[in-house]
């Protein structure tokens, strides 16, 4: 095996078909989006680069169709599997990220117009409030079953967060409706400032 550099997308692949089994680069894909791609947001086209080069370092092992579609499906190996319990016993000293396009716009709302401030608070809300009901759905539907119960318990972290963000959004809301944020700075955006 070539030593190769592992990204946490890398173990995402590893981790992915380690539970699932074969895997193609589709079916990590929609795995993902219906898991992980909760809470770890990268592109999809790393799906489909990623376990050929997992292949290569013989993390994995390429089973590819002879006739027909040529679909390439992924198993681990025990080298690959190896690697993966040793990031999952590696403790994690990296802090807390949260990556919110909306948080920005936020933080400079002081240049903002007041009402966009308020327009943009009242869509997060609802944006939270969406993302919380599909939570609860996935709770509703899934809670019980044996084979995901282990993996519901970042679903609790998510409406956890998801609830704060709406407490936070809702708040917001209130005080521009209520003229309570800091007007905008006079001048504070001129030109070659």
């Amino acid at each position: 095996m070539s030593k190769v550099r592992l990204s946490t997308t890398s173990y995402v692949v590893l981790g992915m078909i380690a539970m699932r089994g074969p895997s193609t680069p589709y079916d990590l894909k929609r795995a993902i989006g219906r898991s992980v791609g909760y809470f770890w947001n990268f592109p999809h086209a790393q799906l489909y680069s990623e376990p050929k080069r997992l292949e290569e370092a013989g993390l994995l092992e390429l089973h590819e169709e002879d006739a027909g579609r040529r679909r390439k499906t992924y198993t681990i190996t025990e080298v690959g599997d190896a690697a993966l319990r040793r990031w999952l016993g590696e403790p994690v000293e990296e802090h807390f990220e949260l990556r919110d396009v909306a948080e920005i716009k936020l933080f400079f709302s002081e240049l903002a117009h007041p009402e966009d401030v308020a327009r943009l608070a009242r869509e997060q809300a609802a944006q939270h409030e969406r993302r919380i009901a599909e939570y609860e759905q996935m709770r509703e539907r899934f809670g019980d079953v044996p084979e995901v119960a282990a993996r519901m318990i970042t679903l609790e972290l998510g409406l956890g967060l998801e609830r704060a963000a709406l407490d936070f959004w809702r708040s917001i809301s209130e005080r521009a409706d209520k003229g309570e944020l800091p007007l905008p700075a006079a001048n504070a955006a001129s030109p070659g400032r």
